[in-house]
């Protein structure tokens, strides 16, 4: 199977496992999404829509936010971990975005990774989900499963998101990284991974990682 023939493969798959994607984190607009894929940082999404509730009663803007003391901010979020440093991030971000932006979430990836605690991969999630810009955010499941399937040599993120960038149509991004992280979650964890379930690697996956998985199981 020439690549080509792989990413057509991997594309069809997903659209028909994934006709409808639905958004990890609950939000309702740029700045709550936003703060929620900052707080999913070493977190799980799960766990993230069960605190941001909490944090969006008390403060859902920067306005309200930046009323809020950083020690405020961080006894909510605690539970999703990390919280000294999100916690300054979020407060420091709300002043920001106010003083520079009129309280706007910026739509560059420039200004987004500006802001504290604000990435590339934070940045790509609010340009494609908050603004339809195509983007290719990288995570764990993107990672894994793009070496998996042969289609990147796994060094870094920043090289599987530009192999990702480069295979797949630009007009499929934000769907696609999308279908990618339910797939993963699904079908190709990182543990108690199951072959025979995951179609997509069995078919196209690189040898190494087939034939490991194979002698693992002897």
């Amino acid at each position: 199977m020439t690549k080509l023939e792989k990413v057509e493969f991997v594309i069809n798959t997903l659209k028909q496992l994934y006709p409808e994607i639905p958004i990890p984190l609950d939000h309702k607009d740029p700045y709550t999404l936003l703060i929620a894929v900052l707080m999913s940082a070493q977190s799980t999404d799960v766990r993230v829509n069960k605190i941001t509730p909490l944090l969006f009663e008390r403060a859902d803007n920067p306005y309200d936010m930046i009323k809020l003391s950083v020690e405020e901010i961080r006894e909510i979020i605690k539970p999703v971990g990390l919280s000294p440093m999100k916690s300054k991030g979020i407060h420091g971000l709300s002043h920001i975005l106010i003083d520079k932006h009129n309280g706007e979430v910026p739509k560059t990836y420039e200004n987004l990774e500006e802001l504290p605690a604000v990435g590339h991969k934070t940045a790509a999630v609010v340009m494609s989900q908050a603004f339809g810009i195509p983007a290719f955010p990288v995570d764990t499941h993107i990672h894994r499963l793009m070496y998996r399937w042969n289609l990147t040599n796994g060094k870094n993120v920043v090289q599987t998101e530009k192999d990702a960038k480069r295979l797949f149509p630009e007009e499929l991004w934000n769907d696609l990284h999308l279908q990618i992280i339910w797939y993963g979650r699904e079908y190709s964890p990182a543990r108690a991974w199951d072959l025979e379930k995951d179609s997509i690697t069995k078919t196209i996956g690189r040898k190494s990682v087939l034939d490991a998985y194979y002698k693992k199981k002897k």
